[in-house]
């Protein structure tokens, strides 16, 4: 992720949790956090279990996210505009808006400071938060224009979407991400449901004038079409590579027995039984690295109404 990417996710993420945007630049952000994100960002659970207990409002703290640590420090360089007869009111609301002017340290205020970027504790935090708090969503589809009168109506479908995570392991590694979406009312299935949802507006609020159409499959039988979809693609991979992995595995195996027999045979009695549980600890170890399996795990899913009846 570059430096514009990072500072679009931030912001999503801070308008996801509802927090509030004090001040704002291509490479900054002062927030002030709300109740759900300072939970998670802040690392304060003695203070959030007073605040339960107690049933006081809670303070939540304001932080100063930096995106482009470049930029920022060109801006704080900069020096400040000063208002010449030519500046007018929205100039100067423009200035305080996107906070070039640094008012924090004039006024002896300190903020927490933390520069992201890909690799950072705290942007991996909120990777970590957003993982969390997005495993499960119901989001609606905006509709695209309203309709002519308020007695109008429009169907809306119900999808089961599942993001699937599949991985090929063995001595190396290979992963994969396969979208699945299927219609709750007719139990259709489509792939790459991901892709059609990135083009449409989704909001978790009921937009006016539709109906929900009623579901004819339950959540348990639309994820069990998703596993049988995805298990017959993946009937039709090549596994060559398992095949090569289980040679390897054999001749692995065939070489610390080749170590160990000659030990356990003329080991002492005593000696023995602690040279057997060792090489059956290496025979486990070398299985677990070498064995060829195929692993298939959801990532995140949802129930997404759409517009129309498929």
């Amino acid at each position: 992720m570059n430096s514009k990417q990072v500072h679009k996710y931030v912001q999503r993420f801070l308008e996801a949790t509802q927090c509030s945007i004090l001040e704002k630049s291509p490479a900054h952000f002062k927030v002030k956090l709300s109740p759900a994100a300072d939970r998670e960002l802040t690392n304060r659970p003695f203070y959030w279990s007073f605040v339960d207990r107690t049933g006081s409002e809670p303070e939540t703290m304001t932080y100063l996210f930096v995106t482009d640590k470049e930029k920022y420090e060109e801006e704080l360089a900069a020096p400040a505009p000063t208002p010449g007869p030519a500046t007018t009111a929205v100039d100067a609301a423009l200035n305080r808006s996107f906070g070039f002017v640094n008012n924090n340290l004039a006024n002896g205020i300190r903020t927490p400071r933390e520069d992201l970027y890909f690799g950072s504790r705290k942007l991996e935090q909120l990777f970590g938060a957003a993982k969390n708090s997005g495993s499960y969503v119901n989001l609606f589809q905006e509709p695209e224009r309203r309709s002519s009168t308020p007695f109008q109506s429009t169907p809306y479908t119900a999808w089961l979407g599942v993001n699937m995570r599949v991985e090929f392991a063995c001595d190396r590694k290979r992963e994969e991400i396969h979208s699945y979406g299927v219609s709750l009312a007719t139990g259709l299935v489509v792939e790459n449901f991901y892709d059609r949802l990135k083009h449409l507006k989704l909001t978790p609020r009921l937009p006016s004038n539709i109906h929900l159409t009623r579901n004819g499959l339950s959540y348990a039988k639309a994820l069990g079409v998703i596993e049988t979809s995805l298990e017959r693609k993946l009937r039709n991979y090549d596994y060559t590579w398992a095949a090569d992995a289980a040679a390897r595995l054999e001749e692995e195996l065939d070489r610390i027995r080749h170590y160990y027999d000659p030990m356990i045979k003329h080991a002492e009695e005593n000696a023995k039984e602690a040279i057997e549980e060792q090489f059956n600890q290496r025979q486990t170890e070398i299985k677990w690295q070498y064995e060829p399996r195929v692993t298939a795990s959801a990532i995140n899913c949802g129930i997404f109404h759409l517009e129309g009846i498929e």
